[in-house]
């Protein structure tokens, strides 16, 4: 097996591709794409999303060092480009993308209805990484659309049709191939 080396760059892929709302003090709210989040921790349960400072939320999230987080699906991901490729400044991303808002239960930014997980974050350290600010945040509530719940209350996601984003094209999530601990599991005698 041959490989190639390339100079040193992001190719960690597939990546969630998630909308992330915020408003500012005076509570004008934004909506705008982000590829570069990810879970930090679980005890206590924290994430981040990684923001240039030239993007209009960034001065949002700096004023109120709260956002959320809203899972994207097949259906949010025309949004999911525009909100990536258009500027608050200068349109009204929720209205063009016929999108609606909640409010949120723990900070002041509102949650994306259509999306079928709201994770409210408050941000806890801000890191000036070069391009992106890191924003490393305690996750303060979360949000599951009960549309993808069964009668005991048990949630799936997959059934929302989640997206990722890689290489400049967002994918459907594929199928199944097993579940944490599956390959260690014991085989019972048939």
């Amino acid at each position: 097996m041959s490989k190639q080396s390339w100079k040193p760059g992001n190719m960690l892929y597939p990546l969630p591709a998630v909308l992330v709302t915020v408003a500012d003090r005076g509570g004008k709210p934004n909506i705008f794409t982000v590829a570069w989040t990810g879970t930090v921790c679980s005890d206590p349960p924290m994430v981040s999303v990684s923001v240039r400072p030239e993007r209009y939320s960034h001065g949002m999230i700096e004023e109120t060092g709260e956002f959320v987080i809203n899972l994207t699906t097949r259906k949010l991901a025309r949004a999911a480009d525009y909100c990536g490729v258009k500027s608050g400044r200068d349109t009204d991303k929720i209205k063009d993308m016929k999108l609606h808002l909640l409010p949120g239960e723990a900070v002041k930014a509102p949650l994306l209805a259509e999306s079928p997980v709201n994770i409210e974050c408050r941000v806890k350290q801000t890191l000036r990484l070069g391009s992106h600010d890191m924003y490393l945040a305690d996750v303060v509530a979360v949000h599951a659309d009960e549309a993808y719940m069964d009668e005991k209350g048990r949630f799936y996601l997959d059934k929302s049709c989640p997206i990722a984003y890689s290489h400049g094209g967002y994918y459907l999530l594929g199928e199944k191939l097993g579940t944490f601990g599956y390959s260690v599991k014991k085989r019972r005698n048939s």
